[in-house]
């Protein structure tokens, strides 16, 4: 199998980090609601629900927000490559709580739900930088696998 080498590019980053601003915009407006005294225990539950999921929400994106940072250093000569590979990992995600998400209301599980999905596409560019871009291709994998199915019919019948 043949690999393939790529690597990031400054206007992938600037639009990821483009989409994380406004994406962390949109969570400081969600979770910086006024704290208010609880009116019963599920009101209580509901609250503790929104902190601890909005905690969960804002660091994942502080992480986010960090990585891509430190690409841009990297573009700009800031850091090197041995400095973001020693010091940049993107931390891994702690999801959310399925019992408080269903506290939630639905916009604000959405939004949850778009920061994981965000976390995720980091995750793997991290991943796939750290590996050099070096990996196989699964349409060659496929083939080949395809081929040698092939192959041994043809010796099957021949």
């Amino acid at each position: 199998m043949t690999a393939r080498t790529t690597n990031l590019s400054r206007p992938i980053i600037e639009a990821l980090y483009t989409e994380a601003l406004l994406l962390t915009d949109d969570v400081r407006a969600v979770f910086a609601l006024g704290i208010r005294e609880p009116v019963g225990p599920e009101d209580t539950m509901m609250r503790l629900a929104l902190s601890t999921e909005g905690l969960k929400t804002t660091t994942r994106m502080m992480h986010v927000l960090a990585w891509l940072l430190n690409q841009r250093a990297l573009f700009a000569g800031e850091l090197n490559e041995t400095q973001m590979r020693r010091h940049g990992a993107l931390p891994p995600d702690r999801g959310s709580d399925p019992e408080h998400l269903a506290m939630l209301e639905p916009e604000t599980r959405a939004l949850i739900a778009e920061t994981e999905h965000l976390h995720r596409r980091i995750a793997r560019l991290d991943e796939a930088w750290r590996q050099r871009f070096t990996m196989d291709s699964p349409a060659r994998a496929f083939q080949e696998r395809i081929g040698r199915e092939l192959g041994r019919l043809s010796d099957r019948t021949g």
